[in-house]
């Protein structure tokens, strides 16, 4: 599942993507095979962080199991 990550909590990406210009049809990130296709990857510092992407807009984007 994707979530937004902002200070103290998460939110669904329906909730900011639905307005990206970037988004999808169906208004969610462009997300395809473990990639934000509308972002770039952030470096890990351990192998205990989760994957964090930057989208366009600023905002940082996870991938939560």
């Amino acid at each position: 599942m994707l979530v937004i990550l902002m200070d103290n909590q998460l939110i669904s990406p329906a909730q900011v993507c639905s307005s990206c210009l970037l988004a999808d049809q169906s208004g969610q990130p462009r997300w395809s095979s473990g990639q934000l296709r509308c972002g770039r990857a952030l470096h890990k510092h351990n192998k205990h962080e989760l994957e964090q992407f930057e989208c366009q807009m600023g905002f940082r984007v996870a991938n939560v199991e």
